[in-house]
């Protein structure tokens, strides 16, 4: 019969080689998580970039737009029967349509 202190002993190495081989998983598990933060911080950083890039670029467009759009209202006040209707935007009169459409 074995005695009392070899069972504890072999319980005790038993759990040593149990705690090692979780502290290597806590390792690896540590590496991965430092891994995926690391992409996920770029790709907050990506998209923080990209719409930044496309309000700038919004911006940009939507003033070139008003501009040719005020210097295309301005010379024609009657519009022309047939003629296509322009993209809404606020403010936009009802005499911009064709007379059948008015």
């Amino acid at each position: 019969m074995a005695s009392v202190l070899g069972m504890l002993e072999e319980r005790e190495a038993a759990a040593r080689v149990r705690v090692e081989g979780l502290r290597e998983e806590v390792a690896r598990l540590a590496a991965v998580l430092e891994a995926a933060e690391i992409e996920l911080d770029r790709r907050v950083i990506a998209r923080e970039e990209l719409v930044e890039a496309l309000a700038v670029s919004a911006a940009e467009s939507t003033a070139v737009t008003m501009t040719e759009a005020e210097q295309k209202a301005a010379p024609s006040l009657a519009p022309v029967p047939g003629s296509t209707v322009p993209p809404w935007r606020e403010g936009l009169p009802v005499t911009v349509l064709a007379p059948d459409y008015q």
